[in-house]
């Protein structure tokens, strides 16, 4: 008589929660950056209306855009996070991040367009420049983008810890799953969401020194039509700016991969021994360095799942791994006669 017992699920059960060590202080950084563009914008808005600056007025409106995207960035971050060990959730919070740094993107492409539609219309209608007083506002943002910058960048350089990993298969099963813990060196720059920020903060930079060029030229020689020609330029390389921004976390939100490698270092591992081959096999990102695989393994003599997981050790990056096997149907066929 079988007697009914409790099953330790203990060593099956994981988290799906693939952020890193640094998440936390490039949150924290975030929010500075958010803080200090609205306390910047504040202060261009006041002092303009107050002293009938146009340049002042607009420069703080453009502040402003940046400060919209910087604190949704920095939401988004703070969001993720909390959801991180949702059920609600199957991959975590981490595609919230990515939705955030594609909007982040459009805000960019918007922002170009608005530059360039300015400068075509400056150019058909020229007016007057106080290029002084601009160039006071354009040195003091570029002074604030330079401090935003520095504080993205060294909370970016911040890395994981040391990993782990581990396989567990059911027994008398052809089905596994692991999980492949590795140290995240080198891929912080997968964070679209922080990616995305930083890209305003130096689209803005590169605003305030074309700018500052084109007002040393009007103070120096009167070349009011420069300072257009400038924001053109600038618009430009900011659209495409944008269009990076967007084409990168438009893969990740549908799950489409620009680099095959892992792909095919994860086919390349299950069937080193000749036997094995993948029969099905899907590869995506589920983290800021961090990708998710189920693939099915075909093989004359199947091998225990873990065995299949300990291949994959190697791999940095892998977190998330379902193994099924099958044993070929020819060769238990043959088996059979």
């Amino acid at each position: 008589m079988n007697h009914p017992h409790s099953h330790d699920l203990r060593p099956f059960v994981h988290a799906h929660a693939f952020g890193d060590a640094a998440a936390p202080r490039r949150e924290r950084a975030l929010w500075w950056v958010t803080v200090i563009t609205i306390i910047t914008m504040v202060l261009e808005l006041v002092v303009g209306y107050w002293s009938g600056s146009l340049a002042l007025v607009a420069d703080g409106w453009h502040m402003g855009t940046h400060a919209l995207a910087l604190g949704g960035a920095a939401l988004a971050a703070h969001v993720s996070r909390r959801v991180h060990g949702s059920e609600r959730f199957a991959f975590g919070g981490w595609k919230i991040e990515v939705l955030s740094a594609y909007s982040s993107g459009m805000l960019l492409l918007a922002v170009s367009v608005w530059i360039a539609i300015d400068a075509v219309t400056t150019l058909a209608s020229p007016h007057p420049i106080a290029f002084l007083q601009a160039m006071i506002v354009a040195v003091s943002g570029l002074l604030v983008n330079a401090a935003c910058a520095w504080l993205l960048a060294r909370a970016g350089r911040a890395h994981g810890g040391h990993g782990h990993s581990h396989a567990h298969a059911g027994q008398g099963g052809g089905h596994g799953h692991a999980e492949h813990h590795h140290p995240a060196h080198g891929h912080h720059h997968h964070d679209h969401n922080y990616r995305a920020a930083t890209v305003h903060v130096l689209a803005d930079a590169l605003t305030s020194v074309l700018a500052i060029v084109a007002l040393g030229a009007g103070l120096a020689w009167g070349w009011r039509w420069l300072d257009p020609v400038v924001a053109l330029v600038g618009g430009a390389l900011i659209a495409h700016w944008a269009f990076g921004v967007l084409r990168d976390s438009a893969r990740s939100l549908v799950d489409a991969s620009p680099d095959l490698r892992l792909r095919n270092s994860v086919r390349g591992a299950i069937e080193t021994d000749g036997d094995a081959h993948v029969a099905d096999l899907h590869v995506w990102q589920v983290g800021p360095a961090a990708w998710s695989a189920v693939l099915s393994v075909v093989a004359d003599r199947p091998l225990a799942p873990e065995t299949y997981h300990a291949r994959l050790h190697a791999l940095a990056g892998l977190q998330h791994v379902t193994i099924e096997v099958h044993q070929c149907r020819g060769e238990a066929a043959a088996s059979h006669r």
